[in-house]
């Protein structure tokens, strides 16, 4: 009887299980990184499937202009900058003239007109001398220039573009002191005033605050619908009672200010709002997702860097009569960390790739931000462990790429933040 029970039991538990556990057949959802999609119009006689690193020629030529002007230009002054927490004028002179400012603006705004993976090229290469002065590249190119690009009015592109090419940084003011991670609790309002609105809040991690010309405030212009009220402000530098405070002593990233920014009864005309009245929420997660890509290019090159510095002395360093590079034990750590590398290139050309083919990349952004954060953590860890006593020494610049990589993690949405990005994808897949 017993046993007749028991079975009884299991044969409604058999008929109450979901279709897809209680067999073999194929789940009612396939993960969508492994769907393929077929290119548009290949060409038979050419190489249909060219691997992500294949570059064009513009795009190797930007490359090798890149790496030369770091070398010679930035590379003998990173130590000083470093120590000082304050970028060269030279360098920052030296990306308006090489069109590094302004890489994606067309020709008729006084820019480059290049491609956004050219942009990724551009902070990966920069990174690997100084991955401060691939933040001011990165954050100009992915976030001030592509609002105005994709937002902006014609009035706003005419007047902005053509400084923001040529002299004129910018900054982008979302967190405050209570919203860093829930960056839509801030607290910042913008009052309505007639024909325009005034400002009052503060903002805290604000980068290259010290340097900008112009800034991007996300305030709310109407709290009563949360964070469905926030706005995008333009705010001239200049505007009376926009105060920039004192920069914060960091950790890495030293060369780069981040202020904290207040604002005081700040009068901004309503032509001053960027895109529409309310939608300031959606441009800031748009431009986030797109940034994630170019702070992922940015701990590419900082890792690579790092790692281009380290392997040419553990091949001559010789320790018990050879060199340690032929240690077994140490081959295994530095394939593994070569492979890590690898794939965090691949992650973060796919994901670049998929903005230029105007394809969804909201989880692969946030996968290849967390990795390449996460291997840079790793490299930069490794490299000082082989370098031994003068990797912990200022004489070599490997403890810079250690400290400079901290910032990856936390920046543009935590490490914590891409996890619950990329599950909030894939459970939206099946």
């Amino acid at each position: 009887m017993a046993a007749a029970a028991l079975w009884r039991s299991c044969a409604k538990l058999r008929r109450n299980m979901p279709i897809y556990l209680a067999s073999w057949k194929a789940p009612p959802s396939v993960f969508k990184s492994s769907k393929s999609e077929a290119m548009a119009n290949p060409d038979n006689e050419g190489v249909v499937c060219a691997p992500l690193d294949t570059l064009t020629e513009e795009e190797i030529m930007m490359k090798e202009m890149v790496k030369k002007f770091a070398q010679d230009r930035i590379a003998p002054l990173v130590k000083t900058m470093d120590a000082n927490a304050e970028m060269d004028g030279s360098v920052l002179q030296g990306l308006f003239e090489q069109g590094l400012m302004s890489i994606e603006l067309g020709p008729e705004y006084g820019g480059t007109g290049s491609s956004f993976f050219s942009t990724i090229l551009v902070v990966e290469e920069l990174a690997k001398v100084d991955p401060a002065v691939a933040l001011l590249c990165e954050l100009q190119n992915t976030i001030t220039n592509k609002l105005f690009i994709t937002y902006g009015t014609e009035e706003q592109k005419r007047t902005y573009l053509p400084r923001l090419a040529k002299d004129l940084t910018g900054s982008f003011c979302l967190s405050e002191v209570g919203s860093g991670s829930d960056a839509f609790s801030l607290k910042a309002r913008a009052d309505k005033k007639g024909d325009y609105y005034v400002i009052n809040g503060s903002k805290m991690w604000i980068s290259f605050a010290e340097q900008a010309g112009v800034f991007f405030v996300m305030a709310n212009a109407n709290p009563s619908l949360g964070y469905k009220g926030i706005t995008c402000f333009i705010v001239d530098r200049d505007t009376e009672g926009l105060h920039v405070g004192k920069k914060e002593d960091k950790l890495g990233i030293r060369a780069t200010s981040t202020c904290p920014v207040t604002f005081e009864n700040v009068k901004v005309p309503k032509t001053n709002i960027l895109g529409q009245l309310g939608e300031g929420y959606k441009y800031a997660i748009g431009m986030l997702n797109v940034g994630r890509i170019g702070i992922a290019a940015q701990m590419l090159g900082l890792a690579q860097g790092c790692f281009d510095h380290t392997i040419p002395y553990v091949k001559e360093r010789v320790q018990f009569g050879k060199s340690i590079f032929d240690f077994q034990g140490m081959q295994h750590q530095i394939a593994q960390v070569a492979t890590q590398l690898e794939a965090a290139r691949l992650l973060t050309y796919n994901a670049a790739r998929l903005v230029e083919a105007g394809r969804p990349f909201r989880k692969e952004a946030s996968m290849a931000k967390y990795y390449a954060a996460e291997v840079a953590t790793l490299t930069t860890s490794k490299c000082i462990e082989w370098m031994g006593g003068v990797g912990f020494t200022k004489d070599y610049p490997i403890e810079k790429y250690y400290r400079d990589c901290k910032i990856g993690t936390i920046y543009e949405g935590t490490s914590n933040i891409q996890l619950s990005t990329i599950a909030k994808c894939i459970g939206q897949e099946y």
